[in-house]
């Protein structure tokens, strides 16, 4: 329960919009009267809203007119607690939407910045036809609304598939998500409330530090290798620590962005500590099916014998991210995760469920999936190649086993974010390392995204991107 007082709770919704631009300086604040009309509050609770945004110096009474928001000098922002000696409680992180919006602003002509394979390399005209053949079997089914939980079919294909990396879950407990962004939100929200501390692997991805930020729960990163995720040494010692961790969210296959991938041992001895500790595991699995290999590598979920895990995924990165599938099994909070899904977003459209389910109970899937992870591990290989040409010496770049990413490692004299700026300049686009965690301990990393054919364009946009690190020193 929020213990929040409600004046309160009201101010920092209010001081929310004001930050995000929502509610613009000089316009005229909400009246009293208006504000306990739409809150259903009493006129002193309303007041003391006021009052509240008065004291935060963002809302000025001007006689005879109303409340105006003011410029904010200095709009105060949460204090984390001391930080802990292996990890590090970090607060609201702006330059990861200052990045994303400057990307978007920008002409990009090539974008190293996305996680996505380039479109031709999906199978979109197979998808197509499924799609043809499911509005001709029901010439109703746009008129339908879709199930909360997501397409019976879909949610038994999902299992089934699941066995094969020995994760044994149940379709009637698996809800289809907007892709994993909406699942992890999903499972965050049912097993923490705002100010919980959530643990997560540093670096880590960039929408996950958004997600945490925007539930106002405290985020504690431990440190992670691109050899085998996750250091569980470190984990260990913040769990004796004395700020109990409700949820822990780790990528153990194919993290993004380092690639690394936790060897089954660590696996089964992260889930046990987190069992022991009562730190509920959220485990995200969207690069899975990446991984060079035919054998799937096992899931975390493999070794949760206390169904303390939720398990998440998505098929965005791997089947066709317009599409915007993803799912979610949460077993002992499946009831509650099926009614945060309702409440959130309703059920998924249904048209694209049964082309996918379609699609991926035939072999032509199991095709497809080789003949993307053998595309990727040359566009991988040929990328790296040529980022160790262009850049400077002392260059080092992470060998995934899998994906669409590369993590590269500048010397430490070099600025990701100048080279961030400068490359948007001349219209192209990288991650850099900053965004990846809030303690600022990356920035002279990049992510490098190899989801496109290698080409000629391509090339010369490294060497570019080579050149530009060159004129920092």
């Amino acid at each position: 329960m929020n213990t929040t007082p409600l004046y309160r709770q009201l101010a920092h919704h209010y001081l929310d919009a004001i930050r995000s631009g929502t509610l613009k300086t000089g316009e005229r604040f909400p009246s009293i009267r208006l504000m306990m009309e739409k809150h259903a509050v009493s006129l002193s609770t309303a007041v003391q809203v006021c009052r509240e945004l008065e004291d935060y110096g963002v809302l000025e009474a001007r006689p005879r007119s109303g409340n105006y928001i003011r410029q904010p000098d200095n709009v105060p922002k949460p204090v984390p607690p001391a930080p802990l000696d292996t990890g590090v409680y970090v607060g609201i992180h702006e330059q990861v939407s200052s990045v994303l919006k400057a990307g978007q602003r920008a002409n990009i002509k090539v974008n190293f910045a996305s996680a996505y394979c380039a479109p031709e390399l999906y199978p979109l005209k197979i998808l197509q036809d499924h799609m043809i053949k499911a509005l001709r079997q029901d010439q109703q089914l746009l008129g339908k609304p879709g199930s909360t939980c997501g397409n019976l079919a879909l949610r038994n294909t999902l299992a089934r598939r699941a066995l094969t990396a020995k994760t044994n879950v149940s379709a009637e407990k698996i809800v289809i998500t907007h892709g994993a962004t909406e699942a992890i939100n999903l499972a965050l929200r049912a097993v923490t409330q705002p100010g919980d501390t959530v643990a997560v692997e540093s670096p880590t991805f960039y929408g996950l530090l958004q997600i945490l930020e925007s539930l106002s729960l405290r985020v504690l990163e431990v440190p992670a290798t691109a050899h085998s995720g996750i250091n569980l040494f470190a984990l260990e010692k913040l769990l004796l620590g004395p700020e109990p961790i409700r949820a822990l969210i780790v990528i153990p296959n194919l993290q993004n962005p380092l690639g690394s991938i936790m060897p089954d041992a660590n696996k089964a001895r992260l889930v046990q500590l987190c069992a022991e500790y009562r730190t509920v595991l959220i485990e995200d699995d969207t690069y899975g099916d990446l991984v060079d290999t035919d054998q799937p590598l096992s899931t975390l979920k493999h070794w949760d014998r206390t169904d303390n895990l939720i398990y998440c995924a998505s098929l965005n990165k791997t089947l066709a991210p317009g599409m915007r599938l993803g799912w979610i099994s949460a077993g002992r909070w499946h009831e509650r995760v099926e009614m945060l899904k309702h409440t959130q977003s309703r059920g998924c459209e249904t048209l694209s469920q049964l082309a996918v389910s379609a699609f991926m109970k035939t072999p032509s899937y199991e095709r497809y999936l080789r003949r993307l992870r053998k595309t990727l591990t040359q566009q991988r290989q040929q990328m790296s190649a040529a980022i160790l040409r262009y850049f400077p010496s002392g260059t080092c770049v992470s060998n995934p086993r899998g994906g669409t990413l590369l993590w590269v490692e500048l010397p430490p004299r070099y600025s990701s974010m100048m080279l961030f700026q400068e490359a948007l300049k001349v219209g192209i686009q990288i991650s850099p390392g900053d965004i990846f965690s809030n303690a600022q301990r990356f920035d002279h990393f990049v992510r490098i995204g190899c989801g496109a054919p290698y080409s000629p364009r391509i090339d010369e946009a490294l060497a570019t991107l080579g050149q530009i690190l060159k004129n920092q020193c």
